[in-house]
């Protein structure tokens, strides 16, 4: 188990404070999503009081997910005196709700990104972790808390998702004994799979299937890139929910080393996510426009044209594969 000193302040935290606001990232997913909802579930076992926030309403894919139901958005929020968040590497991820993180008496973070630099006044940050979940099933280790079966669909579900179902290169032995030893206590992971990765809305499906058609090779196939205009989207009736998973399809061809897809928001801005295959850094490409995300997956917003963060994206995916 992980030295219980780097959990200690987390610890002082959970046990001096009543009351908690949890933050989670924008677009959400599993594990943001799962590691803030089991810290709900671990709060209020202690009789205290909390509330989960997220910027946009929880992904019906997750709406599985205990407790799901009273995630609430940041105008909604109480705020209370104590805030943590969950899976969040830097202030920008939780956007508007800044001002309840600013306001906090206390702040805490609990993370797993390798550029997170500790922005709270305590901080768990284990870059060796698989999730967030991780660091989060220690925290209930070391303070002899049982991981209820709430909890634990909460905790599984951010350790798969961020794993690609125990797949990517982030996957541990340790992960993998959580989860059997969550399975040995009753967890249903065929029933969580089910929701995860075999339930699919058609507008997905055919919203993936349109942006996979129009993917391109780049840098002698080394390079594959996807994007995606509201207007495409739009007349998919589809969301930004149903783009999860899209620059995953395009790593997994065959000739692809890292994968590119560019996302426009409603804002005009880009969203740019970044995946490898374990020959290219994309986390020091994010972290050169303010992103986050690690080696193998990584992310960041851009506010230039579409045809500039393509032409950005492509010569910095280039440089990457060339060192």
């Amino acid at each position: 188990m992980k030295d219980r000193k780097a959990f200690e302040p987390i610890i002082a935290g959970l046990n001096e404070y009543d009351a908690f606001s949890i933050l989670t990232h924008v677009s959400p997913d599993g594990d943001t999503l799962g590691s803030a909802l089991a810290l709900y579930a671990l709060i209020r076992d202690m009789g205290k009081t909390a509330e989960v926030i997220c910027e946009e309403p929880v992904p019906h894919i997750y709406g599985y997910l205990p407790n799901a139901e009273k995630v609430v958005l940041p105008q909604d929020a109480v705020g209370y005196e104590c805030v943590i968040t969950a899976d969040c590497a830097d202030m920008s991820r939780f956007k508007k709700a800044e001002h309840i993180f600013e306001g906090a008496k206390y702040t805490m973070v609990i993370d797993h990104h390798f550029t997170n630099k500790g922005y709270g006044m305590a901080n768990l940050i284990m870059a060796d972790a698989s999730a967030a979940c991780e660091a989060v099933y220690y925290l209930y280790k070391h303070m002899d808390k049982p991981i209820t079966p709430e909890a634990a669909v909460c905790l599984y579900t951010g350790i798969v998702t961020d794993t690609g179902n125990l797949t990517y290169s982030n996957t541990t032995p340790a992960c993998i004994r959580m989860v059997a030893e969550m399975y040995e206590n009753g967890l249903n992971i065929t029933e969580i799979n089910r929701n995860i990765y075999r339930t699919v809305p058609f507008s997905k499906t055919r919203l993936q299937g349109h942006v996979l058609a129009n993917m391109k090779l780049e840098r002698e196939g080394t390079i594959g890139i996807a994007t995606l205009t509201v207007a495409e989207m739009d007349s998919f009736g589809a969301t930004n929910e149903d783009c999860e998973g899209i620059v995953d399809s395009v790593r997994d061809v065959e000739c692809v080393k890292v994968a590119i897809f560019i996302r426009e928001g409603r804002d005009g801005t880009f969203k740019v996510s970044l995946r490898s295959k374990d020959c290219a850094d994309v986390g020091r490409i994010s972290k050169k426009y303010g992103g986050g995300g690690h080696a193998a997956a990584a992310g960041y917003t851009s506010a230039e044209p579409l045809s500039t963060t393509i032409a950005n994206a492509l010569r910095d995916a280039s440089e990457v594969l060339s060192e």
